[in-house]
């Protein structure tokens, strides 16, 4: 299976435009965790399945290929870490996660387990 391509029909949008393009590859089981977990640096296959918690390694394995595929992961001599691209999107996904939280609580009075002194 290849990557959500702009242009492209991808899940939301015939004719593929960059953000559905986009939405569609994260939207992919465990490509946000993923993302996440390599904020804290490079790290090997195993450690990064480590911190992905219950991830099978084939699903691992499918994410890595898809975000490397795309841009956003890098193979190096310390592992697998975020490329230049990947760690943009990151800072870009990280106001939108305050930005979710804020809506969770003022919307459906929803405030994820363990953030309540966030």
């Amino acid at each position: 299976m290849s990557i959500p391509s702009p242009g492209k029909k991808v899940r939301g949008s015939l004719s593929g435009t960059p953000i559905n393009a986009l939405f569609d590859l994260l939207g992919r089981r465990w490509a946000l965790g993923v993302l996440w977990n390599l904020e804290q640096g490079p790290c090997t296959f195993r450690t990064l399945q480590e911190r992905c918690g219950d991830i099978s390694p084939s699903i691992l394995n499918s994410r890595i290929k898809d975000l490397r595929e795309a841009d956003l992961v890098e193979k190096t001599l310390d592992g697998y870490a975020l490329t230049r691209r990947g760690k943009e999107l990151r800072d870009i996904i990280v106001p939108l996660g305050a930005w979710s939280a804020a809506w969770s609580k003022e919307v459906f009075d929803y405030i994820k387990p363990g953030t309540e002194g966030s």
